[in-house]
């Protein structure tokens, strides 16, 4: 579970009203019903070298039910609770844990929604797609009925549709919202217009992380397009990437990654043309504190008169243990303004942008069957996705960075940091920045583009940076100032670089120093300067710090205590939670490493570690580098757990030709343990080295390991 979610689960169980019931049965369907007719699907899986599948089919719905066929094979469990929560069943399989998503599930009607706009939002040949991605779980799950209860089957085209609803705004950060409205106390003052701020500092919460880099033809000196593809996700979970190869006979034609219950490549290439995504942090929620009846608590204050709160409850089933479940009743609310949760110190509503839209997974679908770069911003301009960085690039040696977001537009009067009045239609938007005004660079005069979660107008390394003049702080766009390291570096690499050979444009991407005007720099000089303690011990961490050349090479032998100690404090300034002392911090794990290994000056491979069941491999690289690994301490080590995972880098040769090479920080079968391939890419990521894509059926040939199609014996082997 996401740790911003923890807060939701304690809120969730008070105040409720819970009745202990018995054990729950459901009544199961017949497996044969499951599986579909022989005939209804035409599609092959072949399996590489390395596992990884490669889906051929004649119609697009072919290849999506051989998809839902081998992700249920290789990570059952996080497909099968990411359809549940598309139902609101989480908690009735995993407890606790799941039920915050039941509770947002109701409060945002997201199934709703689905259900009476699924017909009219997608296009036939969508629908087609995400039923016969459901069909490919069905039938996996109709042959290994132990894995799975029947209070799901069969899983349906809306339960994908719906996990894709709920997912999207989780992105740019709706739940941090909810979570500050659940604490103890009011979060935010209420700004009226007289409380405008003209102008000032915009301070955004930055996310971990993702990478990406373009390089065009004339910044190259043998004329190569370059794209980096490399977002940063938990290592596992329900966001953590499954790599495929999809091809059908209708122009389907690419390879890349999806999360688990994701019918289409969220990112990744085709033959002409490929694109990555990197998180951005807009400003797409607002919190409205409601003016409530003095007599009534179901009727709030707007626009001269009171109005009714819509009102209903709702009863989540929570797991206990087997099959002893507890119903908890919850009350939802909405408003004019969108749903409302009242607590102990108000009644707040949520309004957040594309609510309603539920076309995302269609968006991602034209995105991976566009053509050309006309296609490709065709499919961008249907503002479906709300948020999302776009680094792109393609054949005829086009590149292009989109910061892609759904802005309202807001009054000017307001501070929109804030929280704002529920009693006007003042504040109340419904339109947003037209696609045209977005930031973004195409074609630079440096051929360059890059993106790493940082702001948007430090793009390139020449002109045509967008000019943050034009954009209105109520808009929340991260400000200049906001840039990570691995802005800093890829500026500071690539932008030096005149020509920039294929070698270079992987090496930087490799890069595992911290810039000298990083935040690492920072806390460093602040520690040297502020630390005063005789502890030997101490003194001993200041004399190690104090050689730190800012890298993160394995042989570092500086980079364990200057990490250990920085990474909580800036975790914190990312996730917007209190920020500890880093000097308490820096003589705690001073403290901890002379225990556990009876040094300070510790190699950085010995302390930051990938473990995978019996693999255990040193690492390089560490947090906010652009090799970056992010890791939890145990008081011995740091166990990975996110950052660079599935790496995609692509070239198009003078002639349009392509090659791509890939890596997966464990291997194709992520949550298969009996597989061979549930950890053979380990050795290879933890050496920053890549295999190849075989995005030819020719290469593919003489590469393969298994050939089948669903449900069915092996046609080769």
């Amino acid at each position: 579970m996401p740790h911003h979610m923890k807060n939701l689960v304690t809120i969730m169980f008070s105040a409720t009203v819970v009745i202990l019931v018995g054990c729950e049965e459901l009544t199961p369907l017949d497996a044969d019903a499951l599986i579909p007719s022989p005939d209804k699907y035409d599609v092959r899986i072949i399996r590489d070298d390395w596992g990884v599948p490669h889906i051929y089919g004649t119609t697009d719905a072919d290849v999506a039910y051989g998809l839902g066929w081998a992700q249920a094979e290789d990570d059952f469990k996080h497909f099968y609770e990411t359809l549940l929560m598309g139902r609101g069943l989480y908690a009735w399989e995993a407890g606790r844990s799941g039920a915050p998503f039941d509770f947002l599930l109701h409060l945002f009607r997201f199934r709703e929604i689905v259900m009476e706009e699924y017909e009219t939002q997608l296009s036939p040949e969508m629908r087609a797609v995400c039923e016969a991605y459901a069909d490919g779980f069905n039938h996996y799950a109709a042959l290994h009925p132990d894995k799975v209860k029947p209070g799901l089957l069969p899983a349906t085209g809306q339960d994908v549709v719906t996990g894709f609803a709920m997912r999207t705004p989780l992105f740019f950060g709706m739940e941090r919202e909810i979570r500050r409205l659940m604490g103890p106390e009011r979060a935010h003052e209420v700004s009226r217009p007289e409380q405008a701020r003209s102008g000032g500092t915009l301070t955004r919460e930055l996310p971990v992380g993702s990478n990406t880099m373009a390089v065009a033809p004339h910044r190259t000196p043998d004329g190569k397009t370059h794209l980096a593809i490399n977002s940063h996700q938990p290592f596992e979970g329900h966001v953590a990437w499954y790599e495929a190869r999809l091809k059908s006979e209708e122009g389907l034609d690419i390879t890349g990654g999806v999360f688990p219950g994701s019918p289409v490549i969220l990112h990744g290439h085709n033959r002409d043309l490929g694109w990555a995504h990197t998180v951005n942090l807009p400003d797409l929620c607002d919190i409205y504190v409601l003016e409530m009846h003095p007599d009534d608590p179901n009727k709030y204050y707007f626009d001269g008169e009171y109005l009714k709160l819509e009102r209903e409850e709702v009863t989540i089933s929570v797991r206990l243990w087997g099959n002893l479940r507890i119903p908890v009743t919850r009350e939802i609310l909405h408003s004019v303004h969108g749903p409302a949760i009242r607590r102990p110190h108000g009644v707040y509503a949520i309004r957040y942008a594309g609510y309603g839209d539920i076309r995302q997974v269609e968006q991602w679908y034209r995105m991976g069957k566009a053509r050309n770069f006309d296609e490709f911003e065709e499919a961008m301009r249907m503002r479906s996705i709300p948020s999302f960085n776009v680094g792109y690039a393609d054949k005829a040696g086009n590149i292009w960075f989109l910061y892609n977001a759904l802005l309202p537009l807001r009054d000017p009067r307001y501070d929109w940091r804030a929280y704002l009045p529920g009693d006007t239609s003042e504040v109340l938007w419904s339109e947003y920045l037209p696609f045209d005004k977005l930031p973004q660079v195409k074609n630079p005069e440096s051929g360059f583009i890059q993106n790493c979660n940082c702001t948007p107008f430090f793009t390139t390394d020449g002109p045509g940076d967008p000019n943050p003049e034009d954009y209105c702080i109520s808009l929340g766009i991260e400000p200049p100032e906001a840039m990570t390291n691995r802005g800093l570096r890829a500026l500071e690499l690539y932008g030096s670089d005149p020509s920039i050979t294929e070698e270079s444009f992987y090496e930087y991407k490799f890069d595992w120093h911290y810039s000298e005007e990083s935040r690492a720099a920072e806390l460093r000089q602040h520690l040297l300067d502020t630390v005063d303690d005789d502890d030997p011990v101490v003194q001993k961490a200041l004399e190690v710090l104090r050689d730190w050349d800012l890298g993160g090479d394995p042989d570092n032998t500086s980079t364990a205590i200057a990490v250990l100690a920085m990474e909580p404090v800036v975790r914190a300034e990312m996730f917007g939670t209190e920020v500890p002392d880093i000097n308490e911090i820096f003589v705690k794990r001073a403290h901890e490493l002379m225990e556990a290994h009876g040094q300070i000056d510790v190699p950085w491979s010995k302390i930051n570690r990938l473990i995978r069941g019996d693999v255990n491999l040193g690492l390089g690289g560490g947090p906010d580098l652009l090799n970056a690994i992010y890791g939890h301490w145990n008081g011995e080590y740091l166990r990975a757990v996110a950052g660079d995972c599935y790496i995609l880098m692509v070239t198009w040769l003078p002639d349009g030709s392509l090659r791509s090479n890939a890596i997966h920080q464990y291997g194709s079968a992520t949550m298969n343990e009996a597989s061979p391939h549930y950890a053979d890419q380990a050795p290879l990521f933890a050496n920053r080295e890549l295999r190849p894509v075989w995005f030819e059926y020719e290469d593919l040939a003489e590469n393969k390991q298994t050939v089948y199609q669903p449900g069915a014996f092996f046609l080769e082997q």
